[in-house]
């Protein structure tokens, strides 16, 4: 199955659909699900999902291409309101599928249960008496889920943790079972056991059962996900690939000592993994929940990728995050949708989803914070700005690639700028719209455009002007302006920080800006 689809995002929509069924990456079924429309949820099916049901909300499913997995090629379903994820991923995968790809593994996949004992006579022995008794409560878990077992998983492990109390109920035990689910999430199966074995535990402790319950801190479910990168597929846009290398590596070093930065460094991670874990019907929340919990699990929350430079001057980027997720049960086949996001997908085991969420994560990092570390994160947000500036303006499927294209080439992002592109492609006054080429050119107007320089005044003042002396700098930032016509007052505008003022002088010392 390949993985690679050249300009794929300049087709319209039915033309991608086109593409993958003719590639064989979509059944037929599928194919006419997806261009009538038809995949979605229905009312009647979201009512037995859950409560007070009302309507079906939706959000766009795109693919993430050029994945290399374990040197297996991937189309990535994802599931996310936010285009530049989509977008950011596909371009982060052709860099390091250039490199050999991402290498991934997931050494067990066990999801715990914890039963909460209190009110123990003697704990040490409640302990003991546990263990003593260890095979005939994972027997007893087991028969609650005979078919879990028959497929080769169940409960296989069981420890006990005491947590001391300084209250007059004394210490509290805890028991933890560690149980196979195999292909499912498991949250049902597990709450099952614990609930099942509760009558035994008290027994044997001559104490009060009271949660019994599963855990989301997932770490005996941990995926390892790893690439390289070259320095040839770093460099670009004025930077060398050390420069870059180096950026990246400097990047992630003030996410691992800094718990303001790793919360949103850990958060563009989860961009990805969140989006597939949606769209492939996993519950993206409990997945949330363990990758922070993971992330805070020493004496500071941390970051959870790893970015360095290898032996051969390289980059090299690894991610450890806990995973615990599903490819069947009831909650995944409800949603037409799901089921057609892991036909796409076409991975054989929860283990191997979980491989592939994790190098998604990993690839959704290395795109957000090598931009960062270069041109910085507003570039790209300008054109998902613009993208949303021209739905709101009214721009047609048929307009809307031009019209975002010539926003961001214009520098002046504006609903009223929108407006004034759609009505000059609709009466034809101004370029072809079905003509790429045209909308990435910009406008001719009659203006000035110029560029300045910035310093900074050491010691002093600015009456250097009158002859005081002072020690300046100079600071090596420029600020592009622009000057054009209009009707009164000062157009400034300065696209790349998001300003723009008119001002208007209503006296030879007074102004005002509006």
């Amino acid at each position: 199955m390949p993985s690679r689809i050249p300009d794929f995002y300049r087709l319209q929509v039915s033309e991608r659909l086109r593409t993958l069924f003719e590639r064989g990456l979509i059944q037929e079924e599928h194919y006419n699900q997806l261009l009538d429309g038809v995949h979605t949820l229905n009312v009647d099916a979201a009512d037995n999902m859950i409560e007070n049901v009302v309507g079906v909300f939706g959000l766009p499913m795109g693919l993430g291409l050029n994945f290399i997995i374990n040197e297996k090629p991937y189309i990535v379903p994802l599931v996310v309101e936010e285009p530049s994820i989509v977008a950011a991923l596909s371009s982060a995968a052709k860099i390091i599928r250039a490199s050999g790809g991402f290498h991934a593994e997931c050494d067990e996949s066990l999801l715990m249960g914890q039963i909460q004992v209190v009110d123990i006579p003697h704990v040490s022995k409640a302990r003991h008496a546990i263990f003593e008794h260890k095979e005939a409560i994972l027997n007893l878990a087991n028969s609650l889920h005979p078919n879990m077992v028959a497929r080769g998983g169940g409960a296989k492990e069981l420890d006990v943790v005491i947590h001391p109390s300084a209250s007059e109920r004394g210490d509290m035990l805890v028991v933890h079972i560690h149980v196979d689910t195999c292909d499912a999430m498991g949250a049902n199966l597990v709450n099952t056991m614990c609930e099942g074995v509760a009558p035994l535990i008290e027994r044997l402790t001559n104490g009060r059962v009271f949660l019994r319950i599963l855990s989301n801190l997932t770490d005996r479910s941990l995926v390892r996900a790893r690439c390289r990168i070259d320095l040839e597929q770093l460099e670009g846009n004025g930077y060398t690939g050390e420069e870059v290398r180096d950026g990246i590596i400097l990047a992630n070093e003030f996410a691992s000592v800094s718990a303001y930065r790793a919360a949103t460094h850990n958060k563009g991670i989860m961009n990805g993994i969140d989006a597939v874990a949606v769209a492939t019907g996993n519950d993206w929340r409990a997945i949330e929940a363990a990758a922070h919990a993971y992330a805070g699990r020493g004496d500071s929350y941390t970051c959870l990728t790893r970015w360095y430079k290898g032996e051969n001057g390289e980059l090299v980027g690894s991610i450890e995050v806990p995973l615990k997720v599903g490819t069947v049960g009831g909650n995944l086949e409800t949603n037409p949708a799901v089921s057609i996001a892991h036909a796409m997908l076409g991975v054989d085991s929860a283990k191997e989803l979980a491989e592939v969420m994790g190098s998604v994560g990993l690839a959704q990092n290395f795109s957000a914070i090598k931009a960062l570390a270069t041109h910085g994160i507003q570039r790209g947000h300008m054109t998902l700005h613009a993208r949303s500036v021209a739905m709101t303006a009214g721009a047609t499927p048929e307009n809307f690639d031009a019209v975002v294209e010539r926003l961001v080439a214009g520098g002046e992002i504006k609903v009223w700028k929108a407006k004034e592109i759609i009505a000059k492609i609709e009466d034809g006054s101004d370029f072809d719209a079905s003509h790429t080429d045209d909308a990435l050119e910009p406008p001719q107007r009659s203006e000035l455009v110029g560029s300045g320089y910035g310093k900074v005044i050491l010691l002093g003042e600015h009456a250097v002007v009158y002859g005081s002396h002072a020690l300046a700098a100079p600071i090596n930032l420029s600020v592009d302006a622009r000057v054009e016509d209009a009707d009164s007052g000062t157009h400034i505008m300065i696209p790349r920080w998001g300003v723009e003022q008119r001002i208007h002088f209503s006296g030879e010392h007074e102004n005002s800006l509006t």
